[in-house]
Formats: structure tokens, sequence, C-alpha cells
């Protein structure tokens, strides 16, 4: 089987990307507060500063070293830099959360290559070459968890949102078939799948505005699913539990997409 989580995460040292808002910088405390050394990551470094405080806060001893990398991930080649320099500064990394990305809300007609580039590099090729860069080393030293923090959007279609539909139905696709090819070694990889969460994704410019006004879950919420996929043995997390939605479009997909034309153009919240 895919290899087991952690044990515990007391005394882990764990990378989070995307740690200035919303679900990293929700997570980040959590971590700290199970005795995790804790490394984030973003492009705002005052966010970061005041997360990094909140970890030591929230460390149950002495600080144990809770760092911060301002950093800009849509590069994926100075993503993986980055995490090597992390890898060193840290002493080795037991865990990396891939959970940086950023939203693209606009039709399909509207889309341009370039933003789809720019999307498809920030939500997909960055988690891949983070993974790419650490796995030589966990993979030598037989242990290690990488979680992959898609959306339901990567299992569902989303109208007007095409291009971040497809990143992270490729990230999806990218980590199972990463679990099927370390299933036999001691590195466990994780699939994290939020759903409609309290993030400031949904308000940011250059998006059109949702059709969806909630509810939404906090992110603290999926906080707590990544810290069980970090120490379970399942595979993937949904937060909220929205599988029998996937499982229904799967088995009636068009009565699935004209249900969402319906929603989108009616503008419903419910």
């Amino acid at each position: 089987m895919t290899g087991a989580g952690l044990a515990s995460l007391d005394g882990a040292t764990v990378l989070v990307t995307g740690a200035s808002s919303g679900i990293g910088a929700a997570l980040a405390p959590v971590l700290a507060a199970r005795g995790a050394a804790v490394g984030v990551v973003a492009r705002r470094a005052d966010r970061l500063d005041e997360v990094v405080e909140r970890c030591r806060h929230a460390s149950p001893g002495d600080d144990p070293g809770h760092r911060r990398w301002a950093a800009d991930l849509s590069d994926p080649r100075a993503a993986a830099a980055l995490t090597v320099e992390a890898w060193d500064e840290m002493g080795g990394l037991d865990v990396v959360v891939n959970n940086a990305a950023v939203p693209m809300r606009r039709s399909v007609q509207r889309l341009d290559l370039a933003t789809v580039e720019t999307v498809t590099a920030m939500n997909y090729l960055s988690p891949v070459a983070i993974a790419l860069a650490v796995l030589p080393h966990m993979v030598e030293r037989d242990s290690g968890v990488i979680v992959n923090v898609s959306s339901m959007a990567g299992r569902l279609g989303v109208g007007r949102e095409a291009a971040y539909c497809g990143s992270k139905f490729a990230l999806c696709g990218w980590t199972e078939a990463m679990a099927m090819d370390l299933w036999h070694t001691g590195v466990a990889v994780r699939l994290v799948l939020p759903g409609a969460i309290a993030t400031e994704i949904w308000d940011q410019p250059g998006n059109d505005p949702s059709p969806y006004q909630g509810p939404f879950e906090p992110p603290e919420d999926v906080a707590a699913g990544i810290c069980d996929a970090i120490c379970g043995d399942r595979f993937e997390t949904w937060v909220p539990d929205l599988k029998a939605i996937a499982e229904y479009k799967t088995s009636e997909i068009d009565e699935f997409m004209a249900g969402a034309v319906e929603f989108i153009e009616g503008g419903r919240s419910s």
C-alpha cells in the first residue's frame, strides 16, 4: 500500500506553501501546536511574519525553529530551488503541504493562453516541481509525506473556471499516479479536496464574481483534515465530504452538466 502517514507530528518538520492566508495560515499554527517545526511560504512577508508568530505562541515547548520564506511560487523552477533551501535549513522535511494556488473565474471564451499558463504553473507545475525536489531525499530516507491540496474543482467541472479546473484536475491525476509509483516505499502521498472554503480566493482581481454565495466552510476545518491526512492512512480527504456529488457526476455526467449550467446562469446560491 502507499506509505503510512506519520505516527505523530511532534518533532516533525513541515513545509506549507500558500501560508499567508486561508487554509495555509490556519494550518501552520495547528501543526505547531502538535509539536511540529513549521516552514511557511507565500508572497506576503508581513502576513508570514504574523503566521510565524502564531506558530511560536502555539508551540507547546520552546520554539522549534519556525521559519518563513517570502517567495512567488508561480515559477516552478524557483519553487523547487526554494524547497531545496528549506530542506537544508530545516535539517530535512518530514512533510510538504502544497497548498498555494490562484483562482481564475473567467469564461473560456475570454481566456488566453498566457492566463492558462500562469494558472497552470502556480496550481500544478509548482507542486510538481516541489515534489520532485524532495522526492529523492524522501525515497532515500524511506519516509516522508507529500500532501497536495487540490479542490472539489479538481474532481468536478465548474463552469467559467476552465483554467482553474484544468490545473486542479491535473494535480489530482498527478497525485494519484505518484501515489501508485511510491506504493511500496515509505513515502506517503495524500490528496486533499476542499469544497467552498471561506478564504480570499473568492474575491481576487481579474476574476469574475462567483455565482456561488455560500455557505462556506471555515479554513480551520481543512487544516484539521490535512493533519488527519498526514497522520492517517487514507489517500483522499474531502472537506466537507462531497464524494456523493462526484459519484453522481461520474454516473450521470450529462445531467450534472445541465444542472451546473442552470445554476450558473440563474446565479442561485443553493
